[in-house]
């Protein structure tokens, strides 16, 4: 498998240049004007594109090699899903609305884009993260834990159980 290359900085440019025209086409829309929002491409894993927001910090971030592979199909549907949730956070606030709400659809409406809430890309060459699995029992199987969950155990802040026979997990 030949692993895919990182879309390099003139395709970068592009992309947030996209980014800044769909939030002048929200600026029309909703008739008033917005700040640029930072866009980073240091995405990894199986996501093409996140909103994120932090305290006050609100960014775009892309994953730089889903966009190398599928840069048109990106453009096109990746871009503006994320600025419509940037727009619409700015607008009526994240805890207000739902994320692919009536608020958020009707934005991708007026940016021309399919409202469609996830993309099925081709992941093939694309680098992902491989985490680390931990081995619990049950009294009736075996279980797989993420590192995230075995850690949890492992500080006492959670307990498993199963889903089968009610038991608790143990390692």
């Amino acid at each position: 498998m030949n692993l895919v290359k990182p879309i390099d900085p003139d395709r970068q440019a592009r992309v947030v240049e996209a980014v800044n025209g769909f939030i002048r086409v929200g600026e029309s829309h909703y008739g008033r004007s917005f700040a640029a929002v930072p866009v980073l491409f240091d995405l990894k894993g199986k996501t093409s594109g996140m909103y994120r927001v932090r305290g006050r910090e609100r960014v775009i971030r892309f994953n730089p090699w889903i966009f190398a592979k599928h840069y048109r199909e990106s453009l096109a549907s990746t871009v503006p899903h994320e600025v419509a949730h940037y727009l619409t956070d700015r607008v009526y606030g994240l805890h207000r609305i739902r994320p692919h709400g009536r608020e958020w659809r009707e934005l991708m409406a007026a940016f021309g884009a399919d409202a469609r809430v996830t993309s099925d890309y081709s992941l093939e060459g694309i680098p992902r993260r491989n985490s680390r699995r931990y081995a619990y029992r049950c009294e009736c199987r075996s279980h797989e834990l993420s590192a995230i969950r075995h850690n949890r155990v492992q500080r006492g802040q959670a307990q498993y159980q199963c889903r089968y026979c009610g038991s608790r997990l143990w390692r």
